[in-house]
C-alpha cells in the first residue's frame, strides 16, 4: 500500500494571497493513501527540503505531493530531495497550485477548491506510480553551431577554447554574418570589420574549428549527447583545397550583371565572385543562376584563367553525417519586407532606403567607396530624412508587434557619422520615442542630439513622394503640433528586424519551440535564458530575440559555457519515462514506428506460446529505450493500445481525469 505525503506550499503570498493553503493539506489528507499532510512558507528553501526528507524517514512514505509552483521551476529541487531521503525520486508529484491556480484566480473560494482538485489528481497519479530508474548514455566530445555570425563565432571560439571540436554551418558562402556588412557599431563608433575580423581569422586558424560553409542542415536524429546531423555541402563549382582567392576568375568572368547580396543589391558581382574581401573561407563561389558555362554550356573563361584548377562545373551537392553532443543555433537576422508599407516609397523610389543599405553605402568597401552618394543620381545628399520604426511595434498585422531593439541606436549612429563628414548635410529623424537600454547609450543618443545638432522630430511620416528630383516626407511634429513636410534628398527607413526565414524549417529538425514571430523560445526567460526547451539543443544571438553586438556576444559566450558544461560530462542520466510495447497486444502495423522523431522503436519477430502446445511467431514493436525520449507521440498513434509511457501510463493519465470528475 502507498504511503503518501503531501507538502503545500505558500510561495509567500503567491500561492496563500489567494488559497487557503491550511485548508488544502486539511481537506488532502483525508484522500486515501494520504499519512501526512502539512503547508509550509517556502517549501523549495532549505528548511522547507529539510521538513520533506524528516516527513520521508518518519512516516515512512513511498512517494510524496508537493503543491507549489510549476514543475519546470522545482521538479528537480524536489526529487533530488526525495532522492537524499532514500525515497525514489520519479515518486514524486508536482501540483502546480501557483501559474496554474492562484495567479489565475482571484475569487479565493475558487482558488482553494481548484488547489485542492489538482492536489488529488496528483494523488491519484501517485498511487499508480512506480519506481523509475534512469539509464546512461555517453556524450559525443564535439559540438554544431548553425549560423557563422558574431554569435555563432563567439559560441564556436569559446567552446573550441575550452578544447572540444566545434562545426560551424553557414549557408553563406563565408562566415561574418550581417556584421560584416556594418561600418560603425555603437555605442564606441569603431570599425566593426576590424573587432569582426580578426574573430573570423581565429575561427579559420583553430585546429578545433570545422567552418562548413555554404552548407545547410538538412536532418536531425537523436538526443542530447548523441545527435547525428545531415549536413549539405552546396556546390561552389571550385574546389576550396585549391582556390588561393586570387582573384583572377572574377576579373575573367564577362557576366558581370549579378546583384550584390553583401551590398544589399546597390551594385553588380561577377557569376564568380568572392563575397567581400575580407571572406572566410576566402574561396570563390559561382552563381548558377548567372553562370553562362552553367546555363548554356558556353563560356568557361574563368575555368581557363585560373592557375591552380580550382574550378569544376561538375561540381555537385554533397552530404555528410556527423555525430554532435550539443547543437547551438546562431542563425541571426533579416530587415522585414517593406511590401505592406508602400506609403513611404521604398519600392517606387531608388532614394528611399534602409539603414542596411545605408551602411553599405557609408562603408568604404561598399559600392561607392564609402562616399555618400544617392542611388538615383549619384549626387551628394543636402538633406536626409530617417523614419524610425518602420514594421516595429505595429499592432496593425502590416509589421511586427515588437520593438526592434537596436534601431534607434544606429539611426543616431547614422546621423553622427553623416554630420560629422558630410557638416553642410541636414539630418533629421521622426520618431516615436528614442529607447536607449544599454550602458552610455543615452549619452551616445544626447550626442548626436547636443554636439552634432540632429534634429529629431517626435512624431509619424504619413507618407513619402517625389516632387521632382526631391521627397516629400509628410509627417507631424507632436511636440509642436503641427502638421510638417520636409524637402528631402535621400529618406532612410528603420526597418524592423526579423529571424532568418530558415530558423522555422530547422526549429522543426530539432522540435525546438519557436513563437509567434518566429523567433526561438528559451527554456525560461530568466533562470534559462540560452537553453532551449529541447535538451542539449541551445541558442545564441538575434535567433532568440533583437539584441544589439555587445549582448549578442556576450549571450554567444554564455550559451558555449552551457555547451562547455555538457561536453564535459562521460555519462549523461537518461530519462526512465520512456515508452514500451505491450507484446500481446501489438499488431506490427508499423505506425508507432513512423511517427517517432528519434528512430527508437524497431520491429522484431517473435515467438508466442498458444494452447495445445502451439506457437505462432509475429512481428511486434521493440523500444530502445536508450534513444527513446518519452515524447509519448507513439503511444497516441498506436491504433491498438500497446504502446505506453513510463510514469505517464495510459492508466495514471486516466486516473487523473477521474479523480476531477468524481468531485
Amino acid at each position: 500500500m502507498q504511503r503518501i505525503g503531501v507538502f503545500v506550499c505558500w510561495c509567500g503570498n503567491n500561492i496563500a494571497a489567494t488559497v487557503d493553503v491550511e485548508r488544502v493539506s486539511e481537506i488532502l489528507s483525508h484522500e486515501y493513501g494520504v499519512v501526512y499532510s502539512t503547508n509550509y512558507q517556502f517549501m523549495c528553501s532549505e528548511n522547507g527540503q529539510q521538513l520533506i526528507k524528516t516527513a520521508i524517514k518518519e512516516h515512512n512514505l513511498t512517494g510524496i505531493v508537493v503543491c507549489s509552483c510549476s514543475p519546470r521551476m522545482h521538479e528537480a529541487t524536489f526529487r533530488k530531495t526525495a532522492e537524499a531521503a532514500g525515497l525514489n525520486p520519479y515518486m514524486v508529484e508536482i501540483a502546480n497550485i501557483r501559474e496554474h491556480c492562484s495567479w489565475i484566480h482571484k475569487d479565493r473560494e475558487e482558488a482553494t477548491a481548484k488547489a485542492v482538485i489538482l492536489g488529488r489528481t496528483a494523488i491519484a497519479k501517485l498511487l499508480l506510480n512506480t519506481p523509475l530508474t534512469a539509464g546512461e548514455v555517453g556524450v559525443t566530445k564535439r559540438a554544431l553551431v548553425i549560423g557563422g555570425g558574431i554569435a555563432g563565432i563567439q559560441t564556436a571560439l569559446d567552446i573550441a577554447e575550452a578544447g572540444y571540436e566545434v562545426d560551424i554551418v553557414e549557408q553563406r558562402a563565408t562566415i561574418g554574418g550581417r556584421m560584416a556588412q556594418l561600418d560603425k557599431t555603437f555605442p564606441t563608433l569603431d570599425c566593426s570589420a576590424c573587432i569582426l575580423t580578426p574573430k573570423m581569422v581565429d575561427c579559420a586558424q583553430s585546429e578545433k574549428i570545422d567552418i562548413l560553409a555554404y552548407s545547410e542542415v538538412e536532418e536531425v536524429k537523436g538526443f542530447v549527447g548523441n545527435f547525428t546531423v545531415k549536413i549539405r555541402r552546396k556546390a561552389r563549382y571550385v574546389d576550396e583545397t585549391k582556390c588561393t582567392g586570387c582573384g583572377a576568375c572574377m576579373n575573367a568572368c564577362p557576366s558581370k550583371k549579378g546583384l550584390n547580396e553583401f551590398n544589399m543589391n546597390l551594385n553588380t558581382r561577377p557569376a564568380i565572385y568572392i563575397p567581400f574581401a575580407q571572406a572566410i573561407p576566402n574561396v570563390a563561389v559561382i552563381d548558377p543562376e548567372q553562370c553562362l558555362k552553367l546555363k548554356t554550356g558556353k563560356c568557361g573563361l574563368c575555368q581557363r584563367k585560373c592557375e591552380v584548377g580550382a574550378i569544376d562545373y561538375t561540381m555537385q551537392d554533397t552530404f555528410i553525417e556527423r555525430n554532435y553532443g550539443a547543437i547551438v543555433v546562431a542563425t541571426g537576422f533579416r530587415i522585414s519586407d517593406l511590401k505592406y508599407f508602400n506609403e513611404y516609397g521604398y519600392a517606387d523610389n531608388k532614394d528611399v532606403i534602409t539603414s542596411l543599405e545605408l551602411e553599405r553605402l557609408m562603408n568604404a568597401a561598399g559600392p561607392t567607396g564609402g562616399t555618400l552618394l544617392r542611388p538615383s543620381d549619384k549626387k551628394h545628399p543636402k538633406v536626409i530624412t530617417f523614419i524610425q520604426c518602420v514594421g516595429s511595434r505595429d499592432i496593425s498585422g502590416c509589421g511586427k508587434p515588437y520593438c526592434s531593439k537596436i534601431c534607434c541606436m544606429y539611426t543616431a549612429k547614422h546621423a553622427m557619422l553623416i554630420r560629422e563628414k558630410y557638416p553642410d548635410t541636414e539630418v533629421h529623424v521622426f520618431y516615436i520615442d528614442i529607447r536607449t537600454p544599454g550602458k552610455n547609450y543615452d549619452e551616445f543618443y544626447r550626442r548626436a542630439v547636443e554636439q552634432y545638432g540632429v534634429d529629431y522630430i517626435k512624431g509619424m511620416v504619413g507618407k513619402v513622394y517625389a516632387n521632382g528630383d526631391k521627397l516629400m516626407v509628410q509627417g507631424s511634429d507632436l511636440l509642436n503640433n503641427e502638421q510638417i513636410t520636409i524637402e528631402s534628398d535621400l529618406v532612410v527607413l528603420a526597418a524592423a528586424i526579423e529571424p532568418e526565414p530558415s530558423v522555422r524549417r530547422i526549429a522543426t529538425m530539432l522540435s525546438a519551440s519557436i513563437d509567434t514571430n518566429n523567433f526561438l523560445t528559451e527554456a525560461h526567460a530568466k533562470l534559462r535564458p540560452v537553453e532551449s526547451p529541447t535538451a542539449g539543443v541551445y541558442l545564441s544571438g538575434m535567433c532568440q530575440g533583437p539584441k544589439d553586438i555587445p549582448e549578442t556576444v556576450s549571450q554567444a559566450s554564455a550559451c558555449a559555457a552551457k555547451v562547455i558544461g555538457l561536453l564535459a560530462k562521460d555519462k549523461l542520466k537518461s530519462n526512465p519515462c520512456v515508452s514500451h510495447s505491450d507484446e500481446m497486444m501489438c499488431n506490427g502495423c508499423g505506425t508507432c514506428a513512423n511517427v517517432c522523431p528519434y528512430g527508437a522503436i524497431t520491429y522484431i519477430d517473435k515467438e508466442f506460446r498458444l494452447g495445445g502446445g502451439k506457437t505462432e511467431t509475429r512481428r511486434v514493436a521493440s523500444v530502445n529505450e536508450a534513444v527513446c525520449q518519452g515524447c509519448g507521440a507513439c503511444t497516441v498513434a498506436c491504433p491498438s493500445g500497446a504502446m505506453d509511457l513510463k510514469g505517464f501510463a495510459n492508466k495514471q493519465i486516466m486516473a487523473e481525469v477521474e479523480s476531477i470528475c468524481k468531485r
